[in-house]
Parts: structure tokens; sequence; C-alpha cells
């Protein structure tokens, strides 16, 4: 089974784009500390369709996030050398954090006015 679970803060932006046939893509990668010998791992994650637009415009650099999906790992090869990019295809993710600027709080300490703004379809993926 391929599965794998993050929990990390964003080290800088998202970065949304469109495939040729008009599908959204979003790029972010994930700062996941090692607790086991203090060092930080550098995680490429990709989302797609909704939650990639979701992903672009309500996260930002530094906020933290809880990610689930599946381990790609792509293969080039460029003259006699072959190199590997590792990256996860998130299926979903949890935000943990919102911006500052799209915080609300109730009186239960909940974001209301950001989780007013999704709807279950933002997360949606083109894969199981």
């Amino acid at each position: 089974m391929n599965s794998i679970n993050l929990v990390g803060r964003l080290v800088r932006d998202p970065d949304l784009r469109y495939t040729q046939g008009g599908t959204p893509v979003c790029n972010y990668t994930l700062a996941v500390e090692d607790n086991y010998n203090d060092d930080t791992d550098f995680i490429d994650c990709v989302s797609w369709q909704k939650q990639a637009e979701a992903v672009a415009k309500h996260m930002q650099k530094g906020l933290r996030v809880a990610v689930s999906g599946r381990l790609k790992i792509n293969k080039r090869k460029k003259g006699d050398r072959t190199y590997y990019n590792t990256s996860v295809n998130v299926s979903q993710i949890d935000f943990l954090e919102w911006p500052d600027d799209n915080k609300t709080s109730s009186s239960q300490g909940q974001d209301t006015e950001v989780e007013d703004m999704l709807d279950e379809d933002d997360f949606d993926v083109p894969f199981g």
C-alpha cells in the first residue's frame, strides 16, 4: 500500500498553474521536522482540481497543514545519469492554521469566516 501522512509548514506560497487541458494543479513544499535526529525534511506536494485552487487561495508560506496521499517517484535520464524526484500526490489536506487576515474567531475559537468560504467540493481529487 502506497500511503503517506505528513504534518508540516509551507516553505513558500503555493504555485497554482493549469495543464494544457485546463486542469488546475498546485505545487507546494512542506518542511517536516524529523524528531528522531533534529533534522528537517523538505517534501514536494501536488494538489489537483478544486483542492489545488483551495490551497492556492487560502494557504501561504509558514502555515501548518496535514496532508495524506500517495508517494510518487519520477525518474528521468540526462545523458548517462538518472535523476529521481519524489513528491506526494495529495488526496486530503487539513489546514491546521489560517492566514491572520482571513481569521475570525467565534466563541468556540473556530475560524468560521474561512470555513464558510469552503465547501466539500473544494477538496475533490481526480484519483482515489
